[in-house]
């Protein structure tokens, strides 16, 4: 996790946040935003978190609520507490008992699958 920049961006609890946030640090998210989520880093929702729209990042632990696509590079932790309604997309996943998901899942590394693809099929 790069955080070269030492950027910890914190929404709290009981604010709102309307518009797209984007930022090369972590986020940490107690609020509410209606908008996308971009971190080049680390995204961390707590229990009382609502996001209302898509969530990017390199890693990111979810523990509130999210409504909208969810796109992890590496680490997508969901915590007991999560709700998400949308799909994901990420290389590694570790869902908690309780978590609640309803959408489409997609893991691991595309590029990687593709060419183990092609490495069998000129074997042949």
């Amino acid at each position: 996790m790069d955080n070269s920049n030492g950027s910890n961006n914190i929404i709290g609890e009981g604010s709102v946040l309307k518009g797209n946030l984007s930022t090369s640090g972590n986020i940490r998210l107690e609020g509410k935003v209606i908008g996308d989520i971009s971190s080049d880093s680390k995204v961390a929702c707590g229990e009382t978190s609502i996001v209302d729209g898509n969530v990017n990042a390199e890693n990111a632990e979810i523990a509130g609520k999210v409504t909208g696509k969810v796109n992890i590079s590496e680490l997508l932790i969901l915590k007991s507490t999560a709700s998400i309604h949308g799909d994901i997309n990420t290389a590694n996943l570790i869902i908690e008992s309780g978590a609640n998901f309803n959408g489409a899942c997609s893991m691991g590394k595309e590029l990687e699958v593709e060419e183990e693809v092609s490495s069998d099929n000129e074997k042949e």
